[in-house]
């Protein structure tokens, strides 16, 4: 997940955001160069979504089915997952190095990627276009809340048992661990979910509106509502592949002990130096 977030980073913001702005005419703008981060990008994108879905199915078999999770949740079984996802972001993704054309010509040399105007008219664009919005978001949409639904279903009703094991008094679910971090994971699960469908929600919205109304993807118009709202729901999307990463680790308790250790190994290390030579 962290890898596929960062090469996001890479291919969109790097080479195509900032070095398209600053540096126009270098050697990765021209257009075939162009069209693969572009299409390298799309596929980052995917990658990182689907890898959030594969991460919360593999979330819901260790919680709410210890039978299969002994012979499901293996270091094997998730590089095979990982390795599907890839193939299946880069197979599906392919048709977008063939959508654009290049911007400008300068002494026959082709500069900068432009959506081709045929891909909003040739019926198969459309379908492709509407196939990739139902792999996402549609999909992890729907993945993603019912398999955190379920979960914490599961977690919901097995702390009501063992509460009704342990006793009913208020002590002994106070100094419950194991109720302690259910809940936890309920707090993240809800977490993981509300931050995906809020940060896809605007890109989601501007799609349907495309669909029903006379609003149009890439306009010009940068004072143009809808155009705003667009470019907003780009932003929120990539963001959102940051957040996630983010989430998981940040809420194990062993990630955040070792970002302290690394943090301030440095500085202990130097005191130790200052230390001797003195």
């Amino acid at each position: 997940m962290a890898v596929a977030d960062l090469m996001i980073l890479i291919f969109h913001t790097v080479l195509y955001q900032i070095i398209n702005g600053y540096f126009p005419y270098s050697i990765f703008n021209y257009t075939s160069v162009c069209k693969v981060i572009l299409t390298l990008h799309f596929v980052s994108l995917d990658c990182s979504v689907w890898l959030t879905v594969a991460f919360t199915f593999d979330r819901y078999v260790a919680i709410c089915h210890q039978s299969l999770r002994a012979r499901y949740c293996t270091e094997r079984n998730a590089t095979v997952v990982i390795v599907v996802v890839l193939c299946f972001s880069i197979l599906e993704n392919i048709p977008y190095y063939f959508i654009y054309e290049p911007r400008e010509v300068i002494d026959n040399v082709e500069w900068a990627c432009y959506v081709k105007s045929s891909f909003y008219t040739i019926h198969i664009w459309t379908v492709f276009l509407w196939l990739e919005t139902i792999l996402a978001p549609f999909a992890p949409y729907v993945l993603i809340l019912l398999l955190n639904s379920m979960t914490i279903r599961h977690i919901i009703l097995a702390n009501r048992v063992r509460s009704g094991l342990r006793g009913n008094s208020s002590t002994a679910k106070n100094t419950d661990s194991e109720t302690e971090n259910r809940r936890k994971s309920i707090v993240l699960l809800l977490a993981i979910s509300g931050s995906f469908i809020l940060l896809w929600m605007v890109n989601l919205t501007c799609f349907i509106c495309v669909q029903f109304t006379d609003a149009q993807f890439l306009e010009a118009n940068y004072d143009d509502p809808f155009t705003i709202a667009e470019l907003s729901g780009y932003m929120l999307k990539f963001f959102s592949s940051c957040t996630n990463t983010f989430i998981y680790a940040l809420s194990q308790r062993k990630f955040r002990a070792e970002l302290k250790h690394l943090i301030t190994y440095p500085i202990v290390l130097v005191a130790k130096i200052i230390g001797q030579i003195k």
